[in-house]
Formats: C-alpha cells, sequence, structure tokens
C-alpha cells in the first residue's frame, strides 16, 4: 500500500506541474554558479511548497491570502532550477487566492535593501499586492478583512536581522488578533548548520530582532514559527491557528543551494554563507560589496589603511543598491570569494576593519550597529580591543540558555 501511495503522489504532483503551465526554464545563475542544474545533496530535499498533498485540501473553499515573494516557487523535481510561482500554480487549481503581502524587496524581490516598497497590483495575475514594508509592517485588520486563511512561504537565511522573520512574527501576530490561521509552508536554512553571535536584547529589539535569539539561531522558518508562537513572544503573548507544513529528506547539515537570489543583495551561496559575518558591516561605514557584483563576498572604505590592504575595488549603483556606501570611491580591503565555508560567525574582519581605520570616529554608525548586533556590547568590545575569541566567550551563557529552547522546536535531525 505504501508503494501505491508513493506512486499516486508522484502522479499527482506531475499532474500538478502540468496544470500550473511550466513551460520555460528558469535559470539563476548567481546561485547556481553558471552551472546547467543547482547542485543540492543527497538526500534530495522537498520543500513543503512541493508538497501540495498536504496543504491544498487546507485551502479548499477557503479565501486566501499569500505572503510571498520571488522565491515562493514550486520546483519541477528535486535536482533542477525548472520552476513555477506559488501564487501562479494555487490559482491555475483554482484556489481563490484574495491579496498577495509582500515582504522587504517587494513581491518580485527587486526593490533595494530598506527601500519602501508600494502597494499595487500584479501585472501578472491582477491580484492586489499589500506592502508589509512601507507605510505599515503589521497588516491591519482591514487587509485581513475577507480572508479566511493566511500561506506564508518566503525563503529564509537564517540571520536575526534578516527581516523576512520579523514580517513572518507580524502576520502570525495580526492573524491571531482576527483569529484567523496560518500555514507556514517550510524551507530550507543555508545558514541551518551552527547556533553563534550575540543575542538580541530587550531594549534594542525591532524589525532587525524582534525577539531573545543570537544572530545566528540555525532554524528553519517553520521551526521559528512555532517557537515564536509556543515561548509566547508575540505582543500580549497572543498565540496563532499555526501549521507548519514540513519539508522531507532534510537535515540541518544538508548543504543545500538556493536557485533563486533570496535578496537583491545575496547572488550566490558564498555570500549567503557570508552573510552573518559581514551582515555586521551593515552598521559601520565600511562598504560590504553592495554596489559591486560581489555583495557580502568583500569589504572595503576609503577610510580603511591602503598600505595595508593590497585590494581595491569602487562601488557603483547597480541592481539592488542605488547608493552604495563609498559610492564611487575606491575602497581598500578584502576580497572573500575564496574564503572557507563558515559554521561560525567570524569576528576577524570587522575587528581587522576597525584596526586598519586611519579615522577609527567614521567606522561606527553606533545606532545603526546596535540594531543589527543587538547589544551595545560588541561595539565596546571592538572599541576596547578585545580578541575574537574575547568576545566570544562572553556570547557563551546566552547561547547555552538559547539552544536549550531551540531543541524543543527542531523537526529536523540537527
Amino acid at each position: 500500500m505504501a508503494f501505491l501511495s508513493s506512486i499516486k503522489n508522484t502522479l499527482f504532483l506531475i499532474i500538478l506541474l502540468s496544470a500550473c503551465g511550466i513551460s520555460e526554464r528558469k535559470k539563476s545563475p548567481e546561485i547556481a554558479n553558471n552551472k546547467e542544474e543547482i547542485r543540492i545533496s543527497e538526500p534530495r530535499v522537498i520543500v513543503a511548497s512541493n508538497r501540495t498533498e498536504s496543504y491544498l485540501p487546507i485551502l479548499k473553499d477557503k479565501k486566501i491570502g499569500v505572503v510571498a515573494n520571488q522565491t515562493s516557487v514550486i520546483f519541477k523535481d528535486t535536482q533542477s532550477t525548472i520552476y513555477t510561482h506559488l501564487v501562479d500554480s494555487l490559482r491555475s487549481l483554482k484556489v481563490d487566492i484574495r491579496k498577495v503581502f509582500a515582504p522587504e524587496h517587494g513581491f518580485r524581490g527587486k526593490a533595494d535593501a530598506g527601500e519602501h516598497v508600494k502597494d499595487g497590483i500584479d501585472t501578472k495575475t491582477g491580484l492586489p499586492i499589500i506592502s508589509l514594508y512601507g507605510k505599515n509592517r503589521k497588516p491591519s485588520q482591514e487587509q485581513l478583512k475577507g480572508l479566511d486563511l493566511v500561506l506564508f512561504d518566503i525563503q529564509d537565511v537564517g540571520v536575526r536581522f534578516y527581516t523576512y522573520i520579523a514580517t513572518l512574527q507580524l502576520v502570525m501576530e495580526a492573524c491571531a488578533e482576527q483569529q484567523i490561521p496560518v500555514i507556514v509552508l517550510d524551507r530550507p536554512n543555508p545558514n541551518g548548520h551552527y547556533v553563534d553571535g550575540p543575542t538580541m536584547e530587550e531594549a534594542h529589539t525591532g524589525f532587525l530582532g524582534m525577539t531573545p535569539i543570537p544572530l545566528v539561531y540555525g532554524m528553519t522558518i517553520g521551526e521559528y514559527a512555532e517557537m515564536i508562537n509556543e515561548e509566547g513572544w508575540m505582543q500580549d503573548k497572543i498565540k496563532a491557528d499555526l501549521t507548519v507544513i514540513p519539508m522531507e529528506h532534510y537535515t540541518h547539515h544538508t548543504q543545500y543551494s538556493l536557485a533563486i537570489r533570496p535578496s537583491p543583495n545575496l547572488p550566490n551561496d558564498k555570500a549567503i554563507n557570508l552573510y552573518p559575518s559581514l551582515g555586521l558591516f551593515e552598521g559601520t561605514n565600511v562598504n560590504a560589496g553592495r554596489g559591486t557584483e560581489f555583495q557580502f563576498q568583500r569589504y572595503g572604505a576609503s577610510f580603511l589603511d591602503s598600505v595595508n590592504y593590497e585590494f581595491s575595488y569602487t562601488p557603483r549603483p547597480n541592481f539592488g543598491s542605488k547608493s552604495p556606501k563609498q559610492n564611487g570611491l575606491t575602497c581598500f580591503g578584502k576580497d572573500l570569494q575564496h574564503a572557507p565555508h563558515m559554521s561560525e560567525v567570524s569576528l576577524k574582519w570587522i575587528i581587522d576593519a576597525y584596526n586598519n581605520s586611519a579615522d577609527k570616529s567614521l567606522f561606527f554608525n553606533t545606532s545603526g550597529f546596535t540594531r543589527h548586533a543587538g547589544t551595545e556590547k560588541l561595539q565596546q568590545q571592538i572599541e576596547a580591543g578585545l580578541t575574537g575569541e574575547q568576545i566570544k566567550a562572553s556570547w557563551e551563557e546566552d547561547l547555552l540558555g538559547f539552544k536549550a529552547i531551540r531543541q524543543k522546536y527542531l523537526k529536523y535531525p540537527d
């Protein structure tokens, strides 16, 4: 019977993808490293969006709102980059989608980081798009009116200041207030193989970190959704009617290559892997590759020591960065394209850059750095001359406490 059931599920998926009208190969050469097919380690991961048999029955005869961006797709199979957008797929199956909610970077993922996303109409489907990164970041009662259920499907990268998890929390909170169920379709976390970094302090919570979690929290977006729901971390400890559709064949040590840029300035696997460490430069006046084709794979600034650094580059406005830091200036720094695969938050690069600043008063944007780090201590420790090892030792107690909480919500082998 299990064999017959497997055959039926396979036939169902083939029929689904035919109905969705997949007829062209969608490529992301940056992510795929210019190969014909992306590399996905064995065993083959089946993302939750592909497990339609698990959630289509729940959507039947309901008015649906979808929180989505360019990563919200159903793949033809686990070995290629052929896909169709989740919204297009569900509409072809007569699912009654009424609204699309768009996070930072927009529904099609083209807006700059921090750029306000406007409400509008999706030209392909005619659906109204409601921005969750403009006038409001939490769906209003009026915006949720008439919906029976909200479906959330966005690719995360497992870093606290990556804003999609804040959008998730605010969506869950708004739906809980209006007693609207939420379904989260789970996806791999490319930085899900470790936990590290300073923990967000309550005094500094905001859209770059709303809960007391480390910089890198080692959870899928579905696991994290259950954590914030059950730990009482939403406003007034409200709880959402939450369903997480899990993946198949995923572990926290699965090396998973993303087929689509999760945001404009994370173009490939190397950038995603370095993002937890180089993302700390976002709270400084040092450029972390924005305005080049190597975002989060290099760093530099005009005020860094040109004698100490042999590598230099000049940021210019480009896709995803209309006005990069150090725009048009020669930046001295380091090229990290060939850095080893990271399994920790490294402080060596930001400490090195600070120590080699010609004018250290130019280095930190203090309020921005605190929001990214989640604490004032990290800037103070760097300025005081502590080593990376000394600073990381100060994180240990908080990390142990978080790992104990995290363990309760893991759905996949760790």
